[in-house]
């Protein structure tokens, strides 16, 4: 259902790198960028993420409560991209682990703009 996700971005140029480098964990490559936007997706029948400069020409700012989340399929896969995150230059917002009991294992962090995105899995139960 979900087509595309935008984040607010100040830097594109620094902000590209980082998720260059990020999402190429996650099999995303840049499929669409121009002066104020770039967007990657492992291909196009995927949901993309994308960094864009805001179309009012104000600086992004973190929105409060939103965040975009990344499903991988293990929880050592959630561990790598969470530290990936981190040696890249994101902010931790709780480490990777399980969250209730209901399989569901997450970390969470900032980006260099601070905008708040989680990798999870759900993981076998019992």
């Amino acid at each position: 259902m979900i087509g595309y996700v935008t984040l607010g971005c100040n830097d594109i140029p620094k902000a590209a790198e980082f998720y260059d480098e990020l999402l190429a964990a996650y099999g995303a490559k840049r499929m669409m960028e121009n002066d104020h936007m770039v967007a990657w997706s492992p291909s196009p029948e995927i949901p993309a993420l994308a960094i864009i400069k805001p179309a009012d020409g104000n600086d992004a700012c973190v929105g409060n409560g939103n965040m975009v989340a990344l499903i991988l399929n293990t929880n050592e896969k959630v561990d790598a991209f969470h530290a990936r995150a981190m040696e890249l230059g994101g902010t931790d917002e709780g480490a990777p682990g399980p969250r209730g009991d209901n399989g569901f294992y997450a970390g969470y962090f900032r980006d260099l703009d601070g905008n708040k995105l989680c990798a999870f899995c759900y993981s076998k139960v019992g």
